[in-house]
């Protein structure tokens, strides 16, 4: 076998992988209708209307909220759901900081709780336990494209008198029993940011089936405006979150692709399925039967040093670099940011919430140190190779195992 490209050796994939983002006439015509037409931002415009039409029914949703991108759109649609001061909110500790920060951002706590040790995702019997009497919604973080658990947290939901709300910043075009996930819940929210499924390089979007939370949402997006009524009529508190015609234009040709490359991503993740646990110390990302189509936004596994002769996940995700496929370490668990652990989030509290000692920041979260701190991630635009690719892939996790004593 050839030396590592760490340490001097040919890479194993000498081609690079598919670029993203990836544009192409449709794009370039549509950015170019818009720049003629002089109709630059959204509220005389057509496009970005159109987008959240499409995208809403491409996820069998009624109605669609295009937002700034996928923070704002967390923000907005807890704001719709009317959660605000001595409310609590559960979600995953697992998770990007925006899904805590817009808790925050609405004066609500933020209560942590640990993920399943397979799919990554929030546990519902957790999500139970921590349910108190000011407990208002849960957010479902859909990891990685894998689906939460959506038949449990419904119920828990709907037992509880909660709202769902599903963070599917990783899901776009993801499915649940053969159903889109989005609306599945009482509102979804979706990220345009340029690493995710489909760009403007940055946006969001909030969808739902509920009519008076598209109201609001609306209203809160538009600087608490309202459909009909006086350009200066301000009816509630909002904001201007309102995405402009230019990214409208990029996101409608960008969807319009979306389903065939989803499909490339899921054969490419087959292969990955299959190949990758033939390797000691790789474990995949667990795949509930239940989700039907699983949007991977990255390709996750953990990695057991102990099969590696104990190399560091850092220096693995280094030597995979080095063979030609982009790869990364997760983001850390909530609970271990600075924003949490030096108290900083307390300004964002008021009254009891502000004094009082929270749970979560004891750090009991043993499934999520695991997915923070073990796993691996191979970004979405590797799975737009080859099948060849997939192999490649394959064949260079057992290049670094065999060689890993050379790079300690």
């Amino acid at each position: 076998m050839k030396k590592l490209a760490l340490l001097g050796g040919p890479p194993t994939k000498t081609t690079p992988v598919p670029d993203w983002p990836q544009y192409d006439e449709l794009e370039r015509q549509g950015l170019l209708e818009v720049l003629e037409s002089r109709v630059w931002w959204r509220t005389p415009g057509t496009r970005t209307l159109k987008f959240e039409q499409d995208f809403a029914a491409y996820h069998q949703a009624k109605y669609g909220v295009a937002v700034t991108n996928g923070t704002a759109a967390l923000e907005v649609s807890l704001a719709a759901l009317g959660i605000g001061p001595g409310d609590e909110v559960i979600l995953p500790d697992f998770t990007f900081v925006a899904t805590a920060s817009a808790v925050l951002f609405a004066g609500a706590l933020p209560v942590l709780v640990d993920v399943r040790p397979d799919t990554y995702c929030i546990d519902p019997e957790l999500v139970e336990a921590a349910i108190s009497e000011k407990t208002r919604a849960i957010i479902a973080v859909h990891m990685g494209g894998h689906p939460a658990d959506l038949d449990a947290l419904l119920e828990i939901a709907r037992r509880y008198s909660l709202r769902l709300v599903e963070d599917s910043s990783h899901a776009h075009g993801t499915e649940w029993k053969g159903r889109k996930i989005g609306a599945i819940g009482d509102i979804g929210t979706f990220s345009f940011q340029s690493s995710k499924l489909m760009t403007a390089g940055e946006g969001g979007i909030i969808i739902t089936n509920d009519a008076e939370l598209e109201r609001l949402a609306r209203s809160v997006h538009d600087c608490g405006r309202m459909p009909g009524e006086w350009f200066y009529s301000h009816f509630i508190y909002g904001s201007n979150y309102r995405l402009s015609e230019w990214q409208g234009a990029v996101l409608s040709a960008q969807l319009s692709r979306m389903p065939q490359q989803a499909a490339v991503r899921s054969r490419n993740a087959a292969i990955l399925d299959r190949e990758l646990p033939k390797i000691e110390g790789i474990t995949p990302q667990a795949q509930d039967l239940r989700c039907t189509l699983n949007g991977h936004y990255a390709y996750i596994f953990h990695y057991d040093k102990r099969a590696f002769g104990g190399l560091p996940i850092e220096r693995f995700v280094q030597a995979l670099n080095a063979e030609g496929f982009p790869t990364q370490a997760s983001y850390p668990p909530v609970h271990e940011l600075d924003l949490f652990k030096s108290g900083a989030y307390r300004s964002r509290l008021c009254g009891e919430q502000r004094q009082a000692e929270h749970n979560f920041l004891k750090g009991d979260f043993p499934n999520t140190q695991k997915a923070a701190w073990e796993t691996v991630w191979l970004p979405q635009p590797v799975l737009l190779g080859s099948e060849e690719d997939m192999h490649l892939v394959v064949k260079a996790v057992r290049k670094i195992q065999e060689q890993a004593k050379d790079l300690l």
